[in-house]
């Protein structure tokens, strides 16, 4: 019999620990997550257990009312409890991420085809050639190399159809990607490319990083689209439901902004606040969710439509997420990748 199983049958008494609220209620194992309650702290001076099921968490900071707990290696989706003074509380819930695939290198958010396999980049530093610049994942999480011959892959998106295109930042092209992993070139001369997306009328969107949003259509013509400051590192994109283009880009602030670009290219600020944000993506009732730090906090912040944001999953290196079929949801850190069932449902891509 596990420590949880022997403790969650035993009653919480008065004086002893109880759990109102844990948030976020999702985390990649190493992320920080808050438990607030009353009688959360011993009566000696020695920290409170926080065991994840039958692993025990460390305890970053505690007091009576709330703690700050990582959640360890080895921690599953289940409950979490406190125990102080010989006595246990409540459970309450976290979702933990399963790790499908590691050593990897994405920049922004992985890309899922219409069959639910998952494309991620292996990116690399400025100028490296990696064996292979783009990995798939299959819907039974094996890991099989995609594209060989591109230098710093950066984003990737697929149109209407399926066709898959990969952007990468050493040369400044967008690629067409076919089903057998060659590729061919579908535009150039973009600078330090990094974002691309599809819009509804299948316009192709793509980031130069140094300050330049350029449009493409069907037809291959490119134009500039917008206009925003430099990013440190990319500019990733995400349509939102009612067509408008949302936009991150680090800059070297810690106070840095979501941009939203209405069809005509003009820029407005969505939301300020955020530290290096990066992958972004939209679930089906218009909330944004975006892998950057909040409050100092790491991990991916929920953005309603009214402008309220919030802490939704901890951990640390995110860079990206794709909400994938099932109601869950695929994140990217700097060097794996990561599937949380989250009972959230994604907006389509490209509707109709």
């Amino acid at each position: 019999m596990g420590f949880s199983d022997r403790i969650l049958g035993k009653k919480n008494v008065n004086g002893g620990p109880r759990i109102e609220s844990v948030s976020p209620a999702a985390a990649l194992t190493g992320g920080e997550v808050r438990i607030a309650g009353s009688g959360l702290h011993p009566q000696e001076l020695r920290r409170p257990r926080v065991q994840f099921g039958d692993v025990e968490g460390s305890v970053v900071v505690s007091s009576d009312s709330f703690l700050v707990a990582r959640v360890p290696e080895g921690a599953t989706s289940g409950p979490v409890v406190v125990a102080t003074n010989g006595h246990v509380s409540n459970a309450q819930t976290v979702k933990v991420a399963v790790p499908i695939a590691e050593n990897l290198h994405p920049v922004t958010s992985p890309a899922l085809d219409a069959e639910g396999n998952i494309y991620v980049t292996f990116s690399g530093s400025r100028g490296q050639k990696v064996p292979v610049a783009v990995f798939k994942i299959d819907t039974n999480y094996a890991v099989k190399p995609f594209v060989a011959e591109m230098m710093n892959a950066t984003a990737i998106a697929f149109d209407r159809q399926g066709q898959m295109y990969v952007s990468s930042r050493y040369d400044g092209a967008v690629y067409r990607v076919a089903p057998n992993g060659s590729m061919t070139t579908f535009a150039e001369g973009m600078g330090v490319a990094t974002g691309v997306a599809f819009d509804r009328e299948q316009n192709l969107y793509v980031g130069d990083r140094s300050g330049t949003i350029f449009k493409i259509g069907r037809d291959q013509q490119m134009f500039v689209f917008a206009t925003l400051e430099p990013s440190v590192s990319a500019y990733h994109f995400a349509f939102g439901p009612q067509g408008d283009l949302f936009v991150t880009g680090p800059t070297t602030s810690s106070f840095d902004a979501v941009h939203r670009i209405d069809p005509h290219g003009t820029v407005r600020t969505f939301y300020r606040g955020l530290g290096r944000p990066q992958g972004l993506a939209f679930d089906a009732v218009g909330n944004l969710y975006v892998a950057a730090s909040l409050s100092g906090k790491r991990g991916i912040v929920k953005i309603t439509a009214e402008g309220k944001a919030s802490l939704e999953v901890a951990g640390q290196g995110l860079v990206g997420l794709a909400f994938a079929p099932g109601k869950s949801v695929v994140l990217a850190t700097n060097g794996a990748v990561h599937h949380l069932s989250w009972n959230i449902q994604g907006l389509a891509l490209l509707p109709e």
